[in-house]
């Protein structure tokens, strides 16, 4: 639905453009959502007494139910009206944001953000499609190119937005932020696109896959953010959410390709090229996400970074992005897809191993001159990825595969995260281990003593070089890892054959 280019409703003047200013702000919030509290996850932490690890419960919780939520969005819109949804779906965000802020506990605030990805998932399609169905076929690229500016300006703003906020008043006002846009768009919603309502029409849900796919994955998403702490299969829990998830996965996979009207048409991975395409910007977007997890808690926790500065090192990555994206746009029709996927791919990876080499005393600019420099390969892997993927399914099929590659990409995204922070915690301990087991403690203890310091002063200084240090090597550990996926995942998309017909670009965003 998403690329539907169905005549323009009769919404002119002002009205339309009011209407297109709530459509492109409701799908900035949204997306401003996704990395906002990523810099924010130390002051979160350290308000509710929970550890790092755990915060970034409160981002994968996010993203899992995004995911669930997205193949809804067709049924949602067509059972109830896609001007109605969009409005219900905005509400609940707003209502969720405001619980988030309001939450005293790691287990509400979990709970308030999958609300939040619930409500969330549907309005980015919806304001797409929302906004094609009101502008006229000539002024439909421009409204585009909007929609397209708040998905790419979002996440560069997000970082700064959740740092600065989180150390001038609290990390409670990321989430508030969000109820003024809410109700500002939902009344304009309700008083200028009401015109734009689709048909609605008694629709069947596929309820049984959607319980499947409800409970493999949060089996799934449960057991790889309790294993670390659980000692992993050690813990009859996380042994049993395995057997959940692994069965349920079974019977879903089943089930899906059975359905007539399946909620994730798993049909589509028929096509070799969508398939290939399809797992290459899963595990690229799984160590993508995993480095923007990551890299705010190194700089905060690891090099005393404050949130601000944190969420300005991070947010360069969209500058590149912003360069590059028009070019890669029309090197997309010249340019075999392959070669741009392959490309910006190893240009990640290539970022990832600069990253690999950097040092407890790296300075601002070290460590946020990469993130400028990945976001020139974001793009050719994104749109040409996606492009590529959706060209080599049938025409009627582009709806659904769109669909099948966002809840993958989503899903990978969260997935990473969970595992990247897991390894990147047990690579700290065996390194700090390794340290201390090479670590001179007496001559050391000597030398700060000839210094002046005291005993106790000594042992904190020692401890603190060893924690920083032992941190150090094992961000540098993920992203040697990370860069040789990153590879792996390049030489994968030549699997792919050549496209043979070109996508609709509606359809690809």
């Amino acid at each position: 639905m998403a690329g539907s280019t169905e005549a323009p409703v009769a919404i002119r003047g002002a009205a339309l453009v009011i209407a297109g200013i709530v459509l492109a702000a409701s799908n900035f919030m949204v997306v401003l959502d996704t990395t906002i509290a990523n810099v924010s996850v130390p002051h979160i932490a350290g308000s509710l007494g929970i550890s790092t690890s755990q915060g970034i419960w409160i981002i994968t919780s996010y993203s899992v139910a995004e995911a669930i939520c997205v193949p809804l969005t067709g049924w949602l819109a067509g059972r109830f009206g896609a001007v109605r949804t969009f409005i219900f779906c905005m509400m609940g965000f707003g209502i969720f944001s405001m619980l988030c802020g309001m939450s005293p506990t790691l287990g509400m605030l979990v709970a308030c953000r999958i609300g939040q990805g619930l409500c969330g998932g549907p309005l980015m399609p919806l304001s797409q499609t929302l906004l094609m169905r009101i502008f006229p076929p000539e002024q439909r690229n421009q409204a585009m190119a909007l929609w397209a500016m708040t998905t790419v300006v979002a996440p560069i703003l997000g970082p700064i937005c959740g740092g600065s906020i989180s150390d001038a008043w609290s990390w409670h006002w990321i989430f508030f932020i969000n109820v003024p846009v809410v109700l500002l768009c939902s009344f304009g919603a309700m008083r200028v696109l009401r015109p734009a309502e689709t048909p609605t029409e008694d629709l069947r849900v596929d309820r049984t896959g959607l319980v499947l796919m409800i409970i493999w994955i949060g089996a799934l998403q449960i057991l790889l953010d309790l294993g670390r702490e659980r000692d992993w299969f050690g813990d009859p829990l996380i042994v049993a959410l395995g057997v959940v998830a692994a069965i349920f996965f079974a019977i879903f996979l089943a089930w899906e390709l059975t359905e007539e009207q399946p909620i994730v048409d798993l049909r589509v991975f028929r096509h070799r090229g969508f398939t290939v395409s399809t797992l290459s910007l899963a595990l690229t977007y799984a160590c993508f996400f995993a480095t923007s997890v990551i890299i705010p808690q190194y700089l905060q926790v690891g090099l005393g970074y404050t949130s601000t500065d944190a969420g300005y090192a991070t947010s360069f990555i969209g500058v590149g992005a912003v360069i590059m994206a028009p070019i890669v746009g029309r090197l997309a029709s010249k340019v075999d897809l392959r070669l741009l996927v392959f490309g910006g791919i190893l240009w990640l990876g290539m970022v990832s191993w600069l990253r690999s080499g950097w040092t407890a005393d790296a300075d601002f600019w070290t460590l946020s001159f990469p993130q400028m420099v990945q976001g020139f390969g974001m793009p050719a892997f994104f749109i040409a990825a996606t492009a590529l993927g959706l060209s080599a399914v049938e025409p009627r099929e582009t709806a659904s595969a769109a669909g099948v590659m966002s809840f993958m990409r989503t899903m990978a995204g969260a997935i990473g995260a969970s595992v990247a922070t897991t390894y990147w915690d047990d690579s700290q301990r065996v390194a700090r281990s390794e340290i201390v087991g090479r670590l001179n403690t007496a001559q050391a203890a000597d030398g700060l003593s000839a210094q002046g310091f005291s005993l106790n002063q000594t042992r904190q200084v020692i401890a603190n070089i060893v924690d920083r240090e032992s941190l150090a090597q094992a961000t540098n550990h993920v992203f040697l890892v990370l860069a040789v996926l990153f590879v792996a995942s390049a030489m994968v998309i030549w699997l792919t054959p050549k496209p043979s017909r070109e996508v609709d670009r509606s359809a690809a965003h």
